[in-house]
């Protein structure tokens, strides 16, 4: 099978973060591009800007025309977030339509170019950005697929010159329902490889073997890039690849002299010899390791280090990544996209960090009832970091309710110094009565639709 047999692509959910960046590569490419998804966003609208046709009823009548008239030059991409009594996804199929997943189009798109796959249960969009954004202020001829809106560029498709056999292409590797494994890289980041998505791997030792098999599938000579905390545990036996292993404080690349200046960190890079002074764009400590194997793999494409220190102080983040809404001296507002209890304790620390002597007010949303049941004491203990937390009820995702899982089973074992549980309907009300210095909107599901309503909350209580 190859790409070039095809001039529709028709996206089953065609709003996913992932799954919109290869909308765009698609319609960048001259294909016409279209799909569904359940409901209008932001980002839909501006596919439909872009010139991608998007309906929102799964109704078959609202497929376009060029797709039904043309099943043999249409390729169908959907998301494994499509539930199995879809209607538009029975039809394609029982219409001989060709369907892949969005993991193996990826697998498609990468198999002839050298590919930088970025790996690991949390940290994997922030890292694979700040290499895409060194490849570009490099000048190098590149293409990233992100999961995550990038603040340089405003998407989550970054390119530079025309993609030929030469151009670099840098890949969010996703480990939820094993997609990973559908790519072959030439050199590859692994930043953890914690217990997650056990809906779908059982248990953690499943998860293991999951990011072992895709460490097993990087080329030949290849390098693999690893957090010291995981490197035995992944690649003790690996031979097939150079390893190249960093962590804060220790391994063949570390930080020292870590500093925070204006709510960002400075530090030294060790690796390179010694760069003294390196300022970072975003903060947060886990942003420093995602920073270090950004680093390594934009060295080993050939970039000098110079050019990635400056690239480095120049990144700006990914959208809901550590994202700062308010920065004042009154009052600072943050969101952030951690939905698991290691990323949550990493995201915490590092604004306690930042501001060590501010109240710090957290807003949570957990994701999944299975990821809640799961973790409830991880979440528990992670959470208490919070001198205020306001606890609301689980988003669901692709998930029904299971009975005795909700938000109420983390509650017992918080200890912050105040733990209040709200729901969408009251949670400006109860955050109106409070004071706040420092507040935090985390999860993965719609809180970030509260995130202009808190905005505006604050400016209007502290003039900002």
């Amino acid at each position: 099978m190859t790409l070039n047999q095809y001039d529709n692509i028709y996206f089953l959910g065609i709003g996913g973060i992932g799954m919109s960046a290869l909308a765009r590569w698609f319609m960048k490419k001259g294909l016409r591009v279209s799909g569904y998804d359940r409901t209008a966003t932001t980002l839909t609208r501006e596919l439909e800007k872009e010139g991608m046709a998007v309906h929102y009823d799964d109704q078959v009548s609202l497929i376009p025309r060029e797709v039904i008239d043309q099943p043999a030059r249409t390729l169908v991409i959907f998301t494994p977030a499509i539930p199995k009594d879809h209607q538009e996804h029975a039809y394609l199929k029982q219409n001989g339509y060709t369907i892949i997943k969005r993991s193996e189009a990826l697998g498609l798109l990468t198999k002839d170019n050298f590919t930088i796959a970025v790996a690991g249960t949390h940290g994997k969009t922030t890292t694979s950005s700040m290499v895409a954004h060194i490849l570009h202020v490099a000048g190098k001829n590149m293409v990233g697929f992100l999961g995550g809106i990038t603040a340089n560029y405003s998407t989550n498709l970054v390119m530079q010159g025309e993609v030929t056999k030469d151009t670099l292409v840098v890949v969010e590797a996703d480990e939820f329902d094993r997609s990973f494994l559908r790519l072959f890289p030439n050199i590859a980041i692994v930043t953890s490889a914690d217990a997650d998505h056990l809906d779908i791997y059982g248990d953690h030792e499943s998860v293991v073997k999951s990011f072992r098999d895709f460490i097993a599938q990087i080329h030949q000579g290849g390098t693999l890039i690893v957090h010291e905390s995981i490197a035995e545990l992944l690649a003790n036996e690996v031979t097939h690849v150079t390893k190249k292993i960093y962590s804060m404080s220790r391994g063949q690349f570390f930080a020292g002299n870590i500093k925070a200046v204006g709510g960002f960190f400075e530090f030294d890079l060790h690796g390179f010899g010694k760069v003294e002074h390196v300022k970072l764009g975003v903060p947060g400590f886990h942003n420093i390791e995602n920073s270090l194997a950004a680093s390594i793999a934009a060295s080993l494409c050939g970039v000098e280090v110079p050019v990635i220190v400056k690239a480095l102080a120049s990144f700006r983040g990914v959208k809901r990544r550590f994202e700062y809404i308010i920065k004042s001296d009154k009052v600072v507002q943050i969101d952030d996209y951690a939905h698991h209890p290691a990323e949550i304790e990493a995201f915490l620390r590092s604004v306690k960090s930042l501001y060590p002597n501010r109240k710090l007010t957290v807003v949570f949303q957990p994701h999944l009832f299975t990821r809640t049941r799961d973790f409830a004491q991880g979440f528990s203990k992670s959470l208490s970091l919070a001198d205020e937390l306001f606890l609301m009820d689980i988003y669901p995702a692709r998930e029904l309710p299971i009975p005795g899982v909700s938000s109420d089973m983390l509650m017992n074992d918080i200890t912050s110094a105040v733990k209040i549980r709200c729901n969408k309907a009251d949670l400006m009300e109860k955050l109106e009565k409070s004071s706040l210095e420092v507040v935090a909107t985390v999860g993965a599901g719609d809180i970030d639709t509260f995130v202009e309503p808190i905005k505006n909350m604050l400016k209007s209580r502290y003039e900002v």
